[in-house]
């Protein structure tokens, strides 16, 4: 990235009718940078992709690209291109021709338009499908034909809006290793909306998770999935356990205190996280699954949260263990482990344990 900033959001506001859509987003995005927007339906981040574009007005707020404030300038006026999910092609245009309208709008020369055409292709990896009509094409040679589209004019910024929502899961794969090595290759800016948060963790410089109109968090892929500042964010990026419990004591520097949590009438440790909470207070924990080991009660020096295994299930590569906290109520503790077997039966007792303080993150518990 250069440390340049290429767009700047300043309290988008934006409602249909009585409902609030967007409520205040400010961003900061620079030139060559990926940006990922990760949230569920409905959350607001279609449309504020469409605000970017031009292709929707903002209620309030201004959009700025390059420094220059173009909240008021329609789509065809701003350096933005877009990337839609339904791939939006001319079905009664061949490759070639789809890719090169917007050039033959700008008059270009056949010569001009058709290395450049080339070009794009040779980009997405399609090169000798010129004459090919998109009915002819896999969903993913449309989805390629698509960004190859939206690349051939060179933007400095793409806008993609689940554009691999509609392949699957293999195909979906291979085509976020693409479009990064394209984005990396170019050092065109992405901004990029997903619900999936493998596809936001593989792709992303930055991931901003957006709930009913705002950013719940933004920052690294790493920051988000180690970092988590709410229970939505620690369960929406990755799969984690929120644990209640109350401060006892806080040991180290402030901002990296290292904290002793009782739950379930047993001390853990956790670290502090963005919070700094007083022995007494009332707080969240959010573990990984992956983080959570399940030791039997008798193993020597072996400490933990006591609880009974309550179920059991191999999901692709992976096996979930689940254990209800002996004096939880109704809380449970997941574990998921590579492999596809454990000694550990349904009805086994243990104790709910993980080695590092780091791994148990304060949250804000907003669900």
């Amino acid at each position: 990235m250069s440390g340049q900033e290429l767009l700047r959001l300043a309290g988008i506001e934006k409602s249909f009718g009585e409902t609030e859509v967007l409520r205040g987003i400010d961003l900061s995005v620079q030139k060559g940078e990926f940006i990922t927007i990760l949230g569920s339906s409905g959350c607001g981040k279609t449309t504020l992709l469409r605000i970017i574009a031009g292709l929707e007005e903002a209620g309030k707020g201004r959009v700025f690209l390059n420094g220059l404030d173009v909240t008021m300038d329609e789509p065809h006026k701003r350096d933005v291109r877009m990337v839609f999910q339904n791939y939006a092609l001319f079905p009664h245009m061949n490759v070639e021709a789809n890719i090169g309208y917007s050039l033959r709008l700008k008059r270009l020369s056949r010569e001009k338009i058709k290395t450049e055409t080339a070009a794009a292709l040779e980009l997405v990896k399609l090169s000798g499908y010129e004459k090919r009509m998109p009915a002819a094409l896999s969903g993913g040679q449309r989805q390629r034909v698509a960004v190859a589209r939206a690349l051939v004019n060179r933007p400095p910024l793409l806008l993609l809006d689940e554009p691999l929502g509609a392949l699957d899961l293999q195909l979906r794969r291979q085509m976020q290793l693409e479009l990064k090595r394209i984005q990396q290759q170019l050092g065109i800016t992405f901004i990029y909306i997903t619900h999936d948060q493998e596809e936001a963790l593989t792709m992303s410089d930055r991931i901003a998770v957006m709930r009913n109109g705002v950013f719940e968090q933004l920052g690294s892929a790493s920051e988000v999935y180690n970092r988590p500042r709410t229970s939505y964010v620690a369960r929406f990026v990755g799969n984690a356990n929120i644990l209640q419990g109350e401060v006892v004591s806080k040991t180290g520097a402030k901002g990296r205190e290292i904290l002793t949590v009782g739950v379930s009438g047993t001390k853990v440790l956790a670290a502090s996280g963005a919070k700094d909470p007083e022995p007494g207070e009332h707080v969240a924990l959010a573990v990984r699954t992956e983080y959570v080991n399940f030791l039997p009660p008798d193993a020597g020096g072996a400490s933990g949260i006591p609880a009974r295994i309550t179920a059991k299930s191999f999901t692709g590569g992976q096996l979930r263990i689940s254990a209800a906290l002996t004096a939880g109520g109704n809380c449970e503790v997941t574990a998921s482990r590579h492999g596809i077997d454990s000694p550990l039966e349904i009805g086994d007792e243990v104790l709910a344990s993980w080695q590092d303080p780091e791994q148990a993150v304060l949250v804000e518990d907003r669900e």
